[in-house]
């Protein structure tokens, strides 16, 4: 029998708060469904890796806990590490549910991963918090923050150290998972942060971000398609102008170019697309940027921006 692919799915975090919601349970768990259930069916046809981000989810833990001093304070590692856990269970709960809906219950397996990801302690993002998490605020809101904010295509949100990630810890884990039959949830928020202290490892505050994380991932576990699953229907050039539109494919030097032309912004799609083409460049076939109600269209090659050698 011939080997399945693998395809790993990287979700944003608007797949379970979408623009202008509060972020309930309720709202979370019926905006899974939509993902999920294209994850369920491509799961027939492919092995699966499912990683997502968590910058809504983080964000509002912070904010959390900086209303309350009754009880001790959690550094944004240990805060990673709840999301993870919180988001895993999610996805598991929905893929559980789905795949009972579908009649496929039975013949699948899923398992979420707690990952750390090794960063370099002398990362120059330790002097320059850029990752954006929490909710969108007006100027002035953010102007009276006790804390760094940046202004994104979103809004003003607050923003975080976001080191480049080195390693994942658990890669070979994950690989057998794989290997095993399981989808594999994992490298939840990005990953745990962490440094090397000679054999041991030290939690870091910081966030990394989930689509460097992923394409890191898929090099070190063998990915054959990476899909990035968000907000929009794929890379838009000129965006919120009036010759706005999006690319369905670009080499990789026509994305450098967009690049530095200034058309992906930090904290947006910019890490969207410098995850897609380090996966064309190490080790993929297939990278492509969708919204999350497109990734099996993407799959397929109908929708997206790919990302081509």
């Amino acid at each position: 029998m011939k080997k399945k692919e693998t395809l790993l799915i990287a979700l944003g975090g608007n797949a379970l708060i979408h623009k202008g919601q509060t972020g309930t349970v309720e709202e979370q768990f019926e905006n899974l469904r939509v993902p999920v259930r294209q994850i369920a069916r491509l799961s027939e046809k492919y092995r699966i890796i499912i990683t997502h981000g968590n910058g809504p989810q983080v964000g509002n833990l912070l904010l959390q806990q900086e209303c309350c001093d009754a009880v001790p304070k959690l550094p944004l590692e240990i805060l990673v590490a709840q999301t993870q856990g919180q988001i895993g269970y999610m996805i598991e709960s929905t893929l559980d549910t789905t795949f009972m809906e579908l009649g496929i219950n039975g013949r699948q397996h899923f398992i979420s991963l707690i990952t750390y990801v090794v960063v370099d302690e002398n990362d120059p993002a330790f002097q320059n918090p850029s990752k954006p998490i929490g909710p969108v605020y007006t100027e002035k809101q953010a102007n009276a923050a006790p804390y760094p904010t940046r202004k994104t295509v979103k809004g003003y949100r607050r923003v975080v150290v976001s080191p480049e990630p080195v390693t994942i810890v658990e890669k070979r884990e994950i690989k057998k998972l794989i290997d095993m039959g399981f989808i594999v949830i994992c490298c939840g928020g990005g990953g745990i942060p962490v440094i090397r202290e000679g054999r041991e490892f030290h939690g870091v505050d910081a966030v990394i971000d989930k689509d460097l994380v992923s394409a890191k991932l898929a090099e070190e576990v063998g990915v054959d398609i990476f899909i990035i699953a968000t907000d929009v229907p794929g890379a838009i050039l000129n965006y919120g102008k009036p010759k706005e539109k999006v690319l369905r494919s670009a080499s990789l030097s026509q994305a450098e170019q967009y690049l530095k032309e200034g058309h992906f912004p930090p904290g947006s799609m910019r890490p969207k697309i410098e995850a897609a083409m380090r996966f064309i460049q190490t080790c993929g076939k297939r990278a492509v940027i969708t919204s999350i109600q497109g990734i099996e269209d993407a799959v397929a090659g109908k929708t997206g921006t790919e990302i081509i050698s």
